[in-house]
C-alpha cells in the first residue's frame, strides 16, 4: 500500500475516532430528564431550610457544623462524604442530581467575590453547574423543572415565582408576588395567598394556571394524605387541617406554632409560649402530643429515621431524635466527627 493511501485512511480513522469522542462527550454532557412529575424534597423540610434530602437510600444534608457545607450519609448516619465547599440550603434530588441553593459567603468572614445561586450537581457533587445566579429563596422540583422564588431589589412587590429547565433552557416569571412553592403534589403547587387573603390556591404547574381550593385562613399548607395540614392565621397560627372531601376541618393543637413538619403518622412542631416554649410531637391526628425538647428550636428536618433540628437563632449543635419510637434527643455528633476527619 502507498504511503499517501495509508496517510488518507490513517485521517480518516483518525477523524471518525475524533467524532466518535466528541458524540461521546456530547451525550456524557446532557442533562438527564424525568419522567412525570418526580418532586425533589418534602414540602416540611422546605418549609425548613431544605437542610435534609432523603432520596434513594441516601440523605444529603447542609452540615452546619461546616457552615453548611453540602454532605451526603447512609440514614444510619454512616459513610458521611463531603459534597461541596459551599453552602447549601433549600437540596432537592432526583435519580441523577443534586439541585440546591449554594452561597460561597462565609460568615464573619470579608469577600471579594461572592457565588450563589442555583446550582445542579451530580450525586457525587462533581459536575457542579450554576443555573441561575442571584437570591433564591425556596426552590422545588417538579418533573423537569425547578420552581423557586426570586427575591430581586428592581421588584417592588418583593419576592417573584419563576420556574427553570434543569438543563437552564428556559427561565419563566410566573407570578410578581410571594408564592410559597415547597408544596408539589402530582403536578399541582399549593400555597396560600399574601396579597389580599391567605386562601388555599393551586397552580397548574404544566399549564400555570391558578384556581382557589379553599377559602380559609391559612399558613404554610402541606398536602398529605387527602388533607391540607396548616397554621391558622386568625386563630393564633394554631395548627388544624382541612378534609376537602368533607369539608371539614379540625383543630389538632390550640398551641401557637412558629414552624411543623410531617413525615408518616408523626407533626413535629414549634410551640411559641413565653414561658413554655417546646418542640413538640403528635400523631398526624392531633393526639398524643409530648415534648420532645423544652426551649426554642427551628430548622425542623425530617427523615425515615430521625428528626434533625436546632436552637433557634443559633446553628450548633445540631439535634436529633427518633422519628418513630420513644423520644430520646442527642447531638448529631456523626456531622461534627465528619468535619474534623476532613480537616486532618
Amino acid at each position: 500500500m502507498k504511503a499517501k493511501t495509508k496517510t488518507i485512511i490513517f485521517s480518516i480513522i483518525g477523524g471518525l475516532a475524533l467524532i466518535a469522542v466528541l458524540i461521546l462527550m456530547l451525550f456524557s454532557q446532557r442533562v438527564k430528564m424525568n419522567d412525570g412529575y418526580v418532586t425533589g424534597n418534602t414540602a416540611g423540610n422546605l418549609n425548613n431550610g431544605g437542610l435534609f434530602c432523603e432520596s434513594d437510600g441516601v440523605i444529603y444534608f447542609s452540615n452546619l457544623y461546616d457552615d453548611g457545607c453540602l454532605y451526603s450519609m447512609l440514614p444510619d448516619e454512616t459513610d458521611i462524604k463531603k459534597l461541596s465547599t459551599s453552602r447549601a440550603t433549600s437540596i432537592n434530588a432526583d435519580s441523577n442530581y443534586l439541585y440546591y441553593y449554594m452561597d460561597s459567603a462565609k460568615k464573619g468572614e470579608s469577600y471579594v467575590q461572592r457565588n450563589y445561586g442555583i446550582f445542579r450537581s451530580r450525586l457525587n457533587g462533581k459536575d457542579v453547574q450554576c443555573l441561575k445566579r442571584g437570591n433564591a429563596i425556596t426552590l422545588q422540583l417538579c418533573g423537569n423543572y425547578l420552581f423557586y422564588q426570586n427575591f430581586s431589589n428592581q421588584n417592588t412587590n418583593g419576592t417573584e415565582l419563576y420556574k427553570i429547565k434543569i438543563d437552564k433552557s428556559e427561565d419563566v416569571l410566573l407570578a410578581d408576588f410571594l408564592v410559597n412553592p415547597s408544596c408539589i403534589v402530582d403536578g399541582m403547587m399549593y400555597f396560600n395567598g399574601t396579597q389580599d387573603n391567605h386562601y388555599i390556591y393551586s397552580l397548574n404547574t404544566a399549564n400555570h394556571s391558578i384556581s382557589v381550593v379553599w377559602t380559609g385562613d391559612v399558613w404554610n399548607p402541606i398536602y398529605h394524605g387527602g388533607y391540607f395540614y396548616y397554621m391558622d392565621v386568625s386563630n393564633n397560627y394554631r395548627l388544624c387541617r382541612y378534609f376537602p372531601a368533607e369539608n371539614k376541618v379540625e383543630t389538632l393543637t390550640k398551641d401557637r406554632v412558629d414552624t411543623f413538619n410531617i413525615y408518616g403518622d408523626y407533626i413535629y412542631y414549634q410551640k411559641n409560649s413565653k414561658t413554655e416554649p417546646a418542640l413538640k410531637r403528635m400523631y398526624i391526628d392531633g393526639s398524643n402530643a409530648e415534648t420532645v425538647a423544652e426551649g426554642n428550636f427551628s430548622n425542623i428536618n425530617m427523615t425515615a429515621n430521625y428528626v434533625y433540628f436546632t436552637a433557634f437563632d443559633s446553628d450548633t449543635p445540631m439535634y436529633k431524635t427518633p422519628t418513630y419510637g420513644p423520644v430520646s434527643v442527642t447531638v448529631f455528633d456523626a456531622a461534627e466527627a465528619a468535619v474534623v476527619k476532613e480537616e486532618e
